[in-house]
């Protein structure tokens, strides 16, 4: 364990391109969903002629599918992950995350996205085959609530990531919610280092996170540490699946 300058710096330096989280190997854990994201989407993926990945990250989780499909296209907003991207996947193109998206309507049987910032319903719904499904883990209300309140101080409740938000947004785009199923997971930071380079990372979690901004409350929380030996928190998922109609509705 160094001091916490040392850890600091070294959490402040990694580099943030791609999706990959094995960096945290010893240093943080966080419980995985029970349902298995990556062997469920490679099952679909195997079974389908065109998929959509949105906001891809790195492309890491679609890239470890065994079989792609004939069509296999994908989006990122960041530069430096789109670059990462172009390396793992076939056909990758740079879209808002909010859309539009570049496509042809009815264009893929499947759209998938794990983590999405935003997911845009309506786009979805648009560039989705008739019969075609949307099959995404996204990250839910409260996660690492914990770790954000430490840092900026209490925080104001919303629904904006909530399950209730995401079924009435994707039924009010005409798609039909096959599966919703929430998660509560715990996290645990095992050195102030880690929290650095996950915040960095990971922007929503703290907004406008910089060491300097946060030098002090980053030494209570490595103060913290030493003292119990980490930092937990509770993460959210839900798995969410919603399926075009095969015909428009009478």
């Amino acid at each position: 364990m160094g001091t916490f300058e040392e850890l600091v710096a070294e959490g402040a330096a990694v580099p943030l391109e791609g999706w990959d989280f094995s960096w945290f190997e010893g240093r943080a854990t966080e419980e995985r969903p029970p349902w298995g994201y990556a062997s469920l989407v490679a099952a679909r993926l195997a079974e389908v002629g065109s998929a959509l990945d949105l906001q891809t990250g790195g492309g890491e989780v679609t890239a470890s599918a065994p079989v792609l499909p004939p069509l296999m296209a994908a989006t990122e907003s960041w530069p430096p992950n789109a670059a990462v991207a172009a390396k793992n996947l076939p056909f990758v193109v740079r879209a808002p995350d909010a859309g539009p998206l570049p496509f042809r309507a009815s264009a893929f049987d499947l759209v998938i996205s794990r983590h999405p910032v935003v997911t845009p319903w309506q786009e979805v719904a648009r560039v989705l085959k008739p019969g075609g499904t949307y099959f995404s883990q996204q990250i839910g209300e409260g996660t690492n609530r914990e770790l954000t309140e430490f840092m900026m101080g209490p925080q104001p409740r919303g629904d904006a990531r909530g399950t209730s938000r995401a079924r009435a947004e994707a039924e009010a785009a005409g798609l039909e919610v096959l599966r919703l199923e929430p998660v509560s997971l715990r996290v645990a930071f095992f050195d102030v280092g880690a929290v650095v380079h996950f915040l960095r990372k990971v922007l929503w979690t703290v907004p406008g996170f910089t060491v300097e901004r946060y030098r002090d409350r980053l030494l209570a929380m490595h103060e913290h540490i030493q003292a119990h030996g980490e930092f937990a928190c509770t993460s959210a998922r839900f798995l969410v699946e919603a399926r075009k109609p095969a015909r428009p509705s009478a």
